[in-house]
């Protein structure tokens, strides 16, 4: 048989053949020295990320070091100025993961994964933010773009999934600051939007001031964008100081009970009767000291949320316990009660309007239970993968009214815990006269998580000019003037009891008014700034 022989390979194909082994290897040596580097950003816009975001943390309560927020969203914009958008994305995305992880930890008492977690999440997005940032810096006038992107990122976090999380807004970390009375004229989107502004305008001063000294540009010229930052800076600070913030109305006398639990964790949910005997015993209290001409007598009384445990409409005890303590003190009492629905398949979370003489009447059922705390997404699936679900074992109903209800003398809007943190279900019954938060922090005590929530309780005490009433289980209760004035704080684990008389204000602020259209106008201007970024990026990319 004659023996085959195999063509000769091309000279030209070895070659490139050599070429592509010689460029793979190359690319594969690079690879450590890159990550060495810090990939295309840099370890040192890294670890500025990475600053930008411990340092926006700390503005948060407890520790409340209010100024360093802007301070914060300077460092992560000096991160990501001048980089690639998938690269800003990914840089947004590890500052955001040095923010949330601290400011989310008292979600630890959950359990580690879920803190840890949740935090991943909503580092997620800064992504896009961090992105856009990127992006919209390479415009005239980036400052207002890039303040804009942050409202933006947190009503698309404050919507989605699951009717989103709003917790930990820039907003939230400015209630007892310069930006504040902000509130008043465009509510919580507006705080953050000043608050960023500050911080992106010292960003452009520090970019300015460094090319003037890298002879980048003209020292005169440098000293423009400077002067310009600290003008419209002052302006914004200056101007909070011009806005009224009234706090007179008229006054009404309320009381506010923390009964306490019997310990901490998640299981004193399993001893409902002893949190409801704690506000029964301490409403009897309150009312023997009124009788003794200690405290003067409330014209109304508001205790938390899940103060019973107990459904005081199937259990009899529970009912009489209720309506003794309620004929005792002689005034109608907000009862934050569960309650099963008719079908006995879901729970409410109400605020019962229980009157000392024809007992419980008109009622608000929280509209926003939380996810994964108060009813479970894709129950079938999750209860057999993760057994601490099994703690869940009925959803909560969302209640479909909002939550302004008659109490004694005078009208009051109710919010149920986590919704204090919504502008729309705070906005709904800001008609009341009095604000409402019920509450129950026992699971989370402790930590920073209730501290942060009585922030938002001041924010939204300015936001809409009115007293806001909080009751909390274990702690902290509060009293917060319409001009977020603290004027009555409780401390956690302790059974406590303040009366006060405070004003009842029917007037609207601008916020008020405005609604929601600050925000959306906020959003807009981001998308056409990003919008606007990503054409010029594309023409140049061809240009090239």
């Amino acid at each position: 048989m004659a023996q085959e022989t195999l063509p000769e390979r091309p000279a030209a194909a070895d070659a490139a053949g050599r070429a592509g082994t010689a460029q793979a290897a190359e690319a594969g040596a690079a690879r450590p020295a890159r990550l060495r580097r810090g990939g295309r950003a840099g370890w040192p816009r890294i670890l500025l990320a990475l600053a930008g975001g411990l340092v926006l943390w700390l503005a948060f309560p407890p520790a409340d070091l209010t100024p360093l927020a802007p301070v914060g969203v300077a460092l992560l914009t000096l991160a990501l100025r001048g980089l690639p958008a998938r690269t800003g994305a990914w840089l947004g995305f590890a500052g955001g993961v040095a923010f949330f992880v601290p400011v989310l930890d008292g979600i630890v008492k959950v359990g580690p994964d879920g803190w840890i977690v949740l935090s991943l999440i909503q580092a997620l997005y800064w992504a896009p933010m961090g992105a856009g940032i990127a992006l919209v810096t390479r415009l005239p006038g980036w400052p207002v773009w890039t303040a804009a992107l942050w409202v933006a990122q947190e009503a698309v976090r404050g919507r989605v999934p699951f009717g989103g999380f709003p917790w930990a807004r820039l907003a939230f970390s400015q209630t007892a600051s310069a930006f504040t009375p902000w509130a008043a004229v465009g509510g919580a989107p507006l705080v953050t939007f000043l608050t960023a502004l500050v911080g992106e305008l010292t960003a452009y001063a520090v970019v300015a001031t460094a090319g003037a000294r890298r002879g980048l540009r003209p020292h005169r010229a440098g000293a423009r964008p400077v002067a310009v930052a600290l003008a419209v800076s002052t302006a914004v600070v200056g101007g909070a100081f011009l806005i009224p913030t009234p706090t007179g109305g008229k006054t009404v006398t309320v009381a506010v009970i923390q009964g306490n639990v019997p310990r901490l964790g998640l299981d004193f949910l399993g001893q409902r009767r002893a949190v409801l005997d704690n506000h029964v015993r301490r409403t009897h209290e309150l009312a023997a000291r009124v009788r003794a001409g200690q405290l003067p007598r409330p014209e109304l009384v508001v205790w938390p949320e899940n103060a019973s445990d107990l459904d005081p409409f199937a259990e009899p005890d529970a009912y009489a316990a209720i309506d003794g303590a309620v004929k005792d003190i002689g005034v109608p009492v907000l009862v934050g009660a569960l309650v099963d629905t008719p079908d006995g398949q879901k729970v409410e979370n109400r605020g019962i309007v229980w009157d000392p003489r024809t007992g419980p009447g008109d009622y608000y059922v929280k509209r926003h239970p939380v996810p994964f705390g108060e009813y479970l997404p894709f129950r079938s699936l999750l209860t057999k993968l993760i057994t601490r679900f099994e703690r869940i074992p009925r959803d909560f109903a969302k209640g479909t009214r909002s939550g302004v209800l008659r109490l004694g003398p005078t009208t009051i809007g109710d919010v149920i815990c986590f919704e204090v943190a919504y502008d729309k279900e705070v906005r709904d019954v800001s008609a009341g006269s009095l604000l409402v938060v019920q509450t129950n922090n026992a699971t989370y005590g402790r930590t920073s998580l209730p501290p942060q929530q009585i922030a938002m309780s001041r924010l939204r005490a300015i936001e809409h000019g009115r007293t806001i009433l909080v009751a909390a289980t274990s702690g902290i209760s509060a009293v917060v003037a319409p001009d977020g004035r603290m004027l009555y704080r409780s401390r956690e684990f302790v059974p406590d009891m303040h009366v006060a008389a405070v004003p009842a204000r029917t007037s609207r602020t601008v916020a008020d008014r405005l609604g929601a259209a600050p925000e959306w106008a906020l959003v807009l201007l981001a998308v056409g700034a990003v919008a606007a970024a990503a054409r010029s990026t594309a023409r140049q990319d061809e240009g090239n």
